[in-house]
């Protein structure tokens, strides 16, 4: 048996299913093992930051990881924007990279590169294996790792000679540890805060906005009127109707300062401390007002569920606390694209069970709080900010969960940067219905420009513009094999969705603002 054998076996035993790769001659002997081990799906992506973005989504989706599969350093360096949004989301990843034999390397072919040095830049657990007796115990820690709460980056780097040595056999799998509980003063300590009944705001995050995490934080904040509050950006979020509509927080800075002023206490749970997502002159990095406390009820990897349930329970909270509805129903609008107007459209037609897939910053921020009333689904965003993250996080997604319809909401600038995706969609028959938001410019950033005090102009105008010529969508997604239609109304927007969310397959809607 070869080390890459072994390395397969290793991994399957492990509980890993799915291999998002873009290999090249150095992984060629772990193809081989795929080939005659054919009980691991294997999924190609024609650019590595796709098959990262896929393993993010797969993750998130599947609540385990897979494995990537990538060709050298220059291929992981390819790949790392969508590992570094991964790591900020606390998702679980095994990345298989594939490097030059042990023997070869000291005379420095092209190839050659620091590949420890860039693993490290965005993984929990960097290792290079050395022995191909030693690569399937080197595996199943990989997995370990990634799976260790709440989710890790592991990259585990095999040189050539080591994947086509001989090896014994696959390694045992290791065992997973469970999340730590919170301690006993932490959670009584909480309470106390929310006795004093001075003005509280609880920031969820991670486990915390799953159901039963939002559904105990309700029951707190209904018993003591503490606020509740989501990340800018979140991981994984469960919304719609019967869920609690937790908001998250702003993304401008003047805004986020508003909504935090006057707490004096900010008790979080799974998050870390209210931060902008940029510095600006003369503004604050934090949040919170000066004079408001940080608290820690649960770290990202603590139980935080049970730690929102316990302290329900410590403060006399109702077991059970009817979730009212807040804003408008849902309903059909018409006319030109309005971010609001179509989230309320999106609301109205978006399939029970549904996972939204949102890459669309400035387009998709209000969308967010319009479907508070949609039908239950799942919410979830690029966290790390590197955008591109959108189509294969979608495309990951459908992989994961094959019975639920996935809508990716995309905007055009970022969807440029990982638009291969499409193509796997295509190829795997994925069940995605991908909305790109085309408004042919990086518009976010006239925002920022300003934020700062500067007026637009010349070289701003040529570098966030993106026209000349126009991105023409609908010939892109047909190129890669996906059907799609241009639309300019909601109105047509809403006939065309209800129509691709009757169907199965991946379709895209360009929308033209």
């Amino acid at each position: 048996m070869t080390g890459a054998e072994s390395l397969i076996r290793t991994l399957v035993v492990s509980g890993v299913e799915v291999c998002f790769a873009n290999p090249g001659t150095t992984e060629l002997q772990l193809v081989i093992a795929l080939d005659r081990l054919e009980t691991m799906r294997c999924i190609l992506g024609m650019a590595e930051s796709v098959v990262t973005g896929c393993a993010d989504g797969y993750a998130r989706m599947a609540g385990k990881p897979a494995m990537t599969l990538v060709h050298c350093g220059p291929g992981f360096a390819n790949g790392i924007a969508n590992v570094h949004n991964a790591r900020r989301a606390n998702t679980p990843m095994v990345n298989i990279v594939g490097d030059q034999a042990t023997f070869h390397r000291p005379f420095d072919p092209p190839l050659t590169a620091d590949t420890e040095g860039l693993a490290r830049s965005v993984s929990h657990w960097v290792r290079t294996s050395s022995l191909a007796s030693q690569v399937a115990s080197d595996a199943a820690a990989a997995v370990q790792a990634a799976a260790s709460p709440p989710g890790q980056i592991a990259t585990l780097i095999v040189p050539g000679d080591v994947v086509w040595g001989e090896a014994s056999g696959p390694a045992l799998p290791l065992p997973m540890a469970p999340r730590p509980q919170v301690e006993q003063e932490v959670v009584r300590g909480a309470a106390n805060i929310l006795r004093s009944s001075e003005p509280t705001m609880m920031l969820l995050n991670g486990q915390a906005l799953c159901e039963a995490g939002l559904a105990a934080a309700y029951r707190i904040a209904h018993a003591t009127g503490a606020m509740l509050r989501g990340p800018t950006h979140v991981p994984r979020m469960a919304r719609g109707r019967g869920r609690v509509p937790v908001d998250r927080i702003p993304y401008v800075v003047d805004t986020a300062l508003q909504l935090f002023a006057g707490f004096k206490h900010v008790i979080l749970v799974g998050a870390k401390p209210p931060v902008g997502f940029f510095a600006y002159p003369g503004k604050p990095s934090l949040m919170a007002p000066e004079g408001c406390a940080i608290h820690l009820l649960a770290r990202p990897e603590q139980d935080a569920v049970a730690a929102l349930q316990w302290l329900a329970d410590e403060i006399g909270a109702p077991r059970i606390v009817p979730i009212e509805e807040e804003g408008p129903k849902p309903t059909i609008a018409s006319g030109p694209f309005d971010s609001e107007a179509f989230g309320m459209t999106l609301a109205a037609l978006l399939p029970e069970n549904a996972i939204v897939c949102d890459d669309a910053v400035t387009s998709g921020r209000a969308v967010f709080p319009a479907t508070f009333n949609a039908p239950p689904h799942d919410w979830i965003q690029s966290t790390g900010g590197a955008i591109g993250h959108g189509f294969p996080c979608a495309t990951g997604a459908a992989v994961a969960c094959p019975d639920r319809k996935v809508v990716c909401l995309q905007a055009d600038g970022a969807g440029m940067y990982t638009l291969q995706a499409l193509w796997t969609q295509a190829r795997e028959k994925l069940d995605v219905v991908d909305v790109v938001f085309a408004n042919r410019v990086y518009k976010i950033l006239y925002g920022e420009l300003r934020a700062t005090g500067a007026t637009p102009g010349r070289a701003s105008d040529t570098l966030f513009d993106l026209g000349r010529p126009d991105l023409d969508w609908v010939g892109l997604a047909r190129g890669m094999g996906v059907e799609a239609v241009r639309v300019e109304s909601l109105e047509t927007f809403a006939d065309t969705f209800r129509a691709a969310c009757g169907r199965r397959g991946p379709f895209l809607i360009e929308f033209w603002i």
